[in-house]
Protein backbone atom coordinates (compact mmCIF):
# COMPACT_ATOMS: atom_id res chain seq x y z
CA UNK A 1 0.00 0.00 0.00
CA UNK A 2 1.26 3.44 -0.97
CA UNK A 3 1.97 6.28 1.30
CA UNK A 4 0.07 9.68 0.81
CA UNK A 5 -0.80 12.21 3.28
CA UNK A 6 -4.13 14.30 3.17
CA UNK A 7 -1.95 17.49 2.13
CA UNK A 8 -1.19 15.11 -1.60
CA UNK A 9 -4.72 15.29 -1.73
CA UNK A 10 -6.43 18.60 -4.49
CA UNK A 11 -8.91 21.04 -2.68
CA UNK A 12 -12.03 18.97 -3.43
CA UNK A 13 -10.77 15.98 -2.92
CA UNK A 14 -10.12 17.43 0.54
CA UNK A 15 -13.03 18.74 1.02
CA UNK A 16 -14.56 15.32 0.17
CA UNK A 17 -12.76 13.42 2.58
CA UNK A 18 -13.39 16.20 5.28
CA UNK A 19 -17.43 15.75 4.37
CA UNK A 20 -17.13 11.96 4.81
CA UNK A 21 -15.92 12.50 8.26
CA UNK A 22 -18.50 14.97 8.95
CA UNK A 23 -21.43 12.49 7.53
CA UNK A 24 -20.30 9.81 9.93
CA UNK A 25 -19.89 12.15 13.07
CA UNK A 26 -23.56 13.22 11.97
CA UNK A 27 -24.99 9.62 12.00
CA UNK A 28 -24.61 9.92 15.61
CA UNK A 29 -26.14 12.99 16.72
CA UNK A 30 -30.01 13.45 16.83
CA UNK A 31 -31.72 13.32 13.37
CA UNK A 32 -35.02 13.49 14.98
CA UNK A 33 -36.71 14.40 18.38
CA UNK A 34 -39.64 14.82 20.59
CA UNK A 35 -40.51 17.45 23.36
CA UNK A 36 -43.41 16.91 25.27
CA UNK A 37 -43.65 19.05 28.46
CA UNK A 38 -40.41 18.00 30.22
CA UNK A 39 -39.90 14.69 28.49
CA UNK A 40 -37.61 14.80 25.52
CA UNK A 41 -36.11 11.91 23.39
CA UNK A 42 -34.19 11.83 20.29
CA UNK A 43 -33.45 9.23 17.39
CA UNK A 44 -29.58 9.48 15.62
CA UNK A 45 -28.82 8.87 12.06
CA UNK A 46 -28.48 5.14 13.32
CA UNK A 47 -31.74 5.02 14.02
CA UNK A 48 -33.34 7.13 11.50
CA UNK A 49 -34.04 4.04 9.25
CA UNK A 50 -33.57 4.50 5.40
CA UNK A 51 -31.69 7.82 6.44
CA UNK A 52 -29.06 5.88 7.66
CA UNK A 53 -28.08 4.06 4.15
CA UNK A 54 -27.79 7.69 2.49
CA UNK A 55 -25.46 8.79 5.85
CA UNK A 56 -23.75 5.58 4.90
CA UNK A 57 -23.47 6.37 0.96
CA UNK A 58 -21.94 9.51 1.57
CA UNK A 59 -19.28 8.15 3.99
CA UNK A 60 -18.59 4.93 1.18
CA UNK A 61 -18.01 7.65 -1.14
CA UNK A 62 -14.93 9.42 1.11
CA UNK A 63 -13.46 6.20 1.99
CA UNK A 64 -13.17 4.78 -1.37
CA UNK A 65 -11.35 8.08 -2.78
CA UNK A 66 -9.03 7.51 0.42
CA UNK A 67 -8.49 3.63 -0.39
CA UNK A 68 -8.13 4.73 -4.24
CA UNK A 69 -5.53 7.87 -3.24
CA UNK A 70 -3.80 4.99 -1.18
CA UNK A 71 -2.96 2.35 -3.84
CA UNK A 72 -5.56 0.05 -2.75
CA UNK A 73 -5.75 -2.79 -5.66
CA UNK A 74 -9.21 -4.24 -6.56
CA UNK A 75 -11.15 -0.89 -6.72
CA UNK A 76 -13.59 -0.42 -9.34
CA UNK A 77 -11.41 0.42 -12.46
CA UNK A 78 -13.72 1.52 -15.04
CA UNK A 79 -14.71 4.99 -13.98
CA UNK A 80 -13.94 5.84 -9.94
CA UNK A 81 -14.64 9.17 -10.19
CA UNK A 82 -18.34 8.14 -11.81
CA UNK A 83 -18.48 6.01 -8.51
CA UNK A 84 -18.15 7.98 -6.01
CA UNK A 85 -19.91 11.03 -7.27
CA UNK A 86 -23.18 8.70 -7.82
CA UNK A 87 -23.27 7.08 -4.44
CA UNK A 88 -22.28 10.50 -2.98
CA UNK A 89 -25.32 12.28 -4.87
CA UNK A 90 -27.57 9.50 -4.05
CA UNK A 91 -26.87 9.38 -0.24
CA UNK A 92 -27.17 12.76 -0.10
CA UNK A 93 -30.73 12.27 -2.12
CA UNK A 94 -31.83 9.91 0.48
CA UNK A 95 -30.66 12.16 3.28
CA UNK A 96 -33.18 14.74 1.48
CA UNK A 97 -35.79 12.28 1.30
CA UNK A 98 -35.85 11.57 4.84
CA UNK A 99 -35.97 15.13 5.86
CA UNK A 100 -38.69 15.60 3.69
CA UNK A 101 -40.50 12.59 5.62
CA UNK A 102 -39.88 13.73 8.82
CA UNK A 103 -43.02 15.29 10.51
CA UNK A 104 -42.81 18.54 12.30
CA UNK A 105 -45.05 19.78 14.69
CA UNK A 106 -45.12 22.94 17.46
CA UNK A 107 -47.36 23.39 20.28
CA UNK A 108 -47.34 26.02 22.78
CA UNK A 109 -50.02 27.01 25.54
CA UNK A 110 -49.83 30.36 26.88
CA UNK A 111 -46.71 31.04 25.43
CA UNK A 112 -45.19 27.58 27.25
CA UNK A 113 -43.95 24.74 24.91
CA UNK A 114 -46.26 21.98 25.11
CA UNK A 115 -44.99 19.62 22.20
CA UNK A 116 -42.15 20.37 20.00
CA UNK A 117 -40.76 17.51 17.39
CA UNK A 118 -39.07 17.50 14.04
CA UNK A 119 -35.92 17.51 12.63
CA UNK A 120 -32.81 17.90 15.46
CA UNK A 121 -29.30 19.41 14.24
CA UNK A 122 -27.81 15.72 12.99
CA UNK A 123 -29.41 15.52 9.68
CA UNK A 124 -29.38 19.66 9.14
CA UNK A 125 -25.53 18.68 9.48
CA UNK A 126 -25.66 15.28 7.57
CA UNK A 127 -27.89 17.49 4.51
CA UNK A 128 -24.72 19.80 4.28
CA UNK A 129 -21.88 17.26 4.78
CA UNK A 130 -23.28 15.31 2.07
CA UNK A 131 -24.24 18.33 -0.36
CA UNK A 132 -20.78 19.85 0.07
CA UNK A 133 -19.00 16.33 -0.77
CA UNK A 134 -21.55 16.34 -4.22
CA UNK A 135 -20.62 19.56 -5.21
CA UNK A 136 -16.50 18.90 -4.01
CA UNK A 137 -16.96 15.13 -6.67
CA UNK A 138 -18.10 16.83 -9.34
CA UNK A 139 -15.07 18.91 -9.44
CA UNK A 140 -13.16 15.49 -8.95
CA UNK A 141 -14.91 13.86 -11.78
CA UNK A 142 -14.28 16.93 -13.96
CA UNK A 143 -11.05 17.01 -13.59
CA UNK A 144 -10.45 13.11 -13.92
CA UNK A 145 -11.24 13.65 -17.82
CA UNK A 146 -13.47 10.45 -17.42
CA UNK A 147 -16.24 10.01 -19.55
CA UNK A 148 -20.26 8.92 -18.09
CA UNK A 149 -20.24 5.43 -18.65
CA UNK A 150 -23.25 5.80 -20.22
CA UNK A 151 -22.14 7.71 -22.79
CA UNK A 152 -19.61 5.53 -25.21
CA UNK A 153 -21.57 4.60 -27.74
Amino acid sequence: MASWKFSDLSRAEQVTVGASAVMLLALFLPWYGVSVASYSASVSGWGSGYGLLGGLLVVAAGVYLVLRRSGVEGLAKPSPAVTMLVASALGTLVVVLRLLGMPSEHVALAGVSVLDDGPRFGIWLALVAGIAETVALVKVFRASGEDLPWSKG
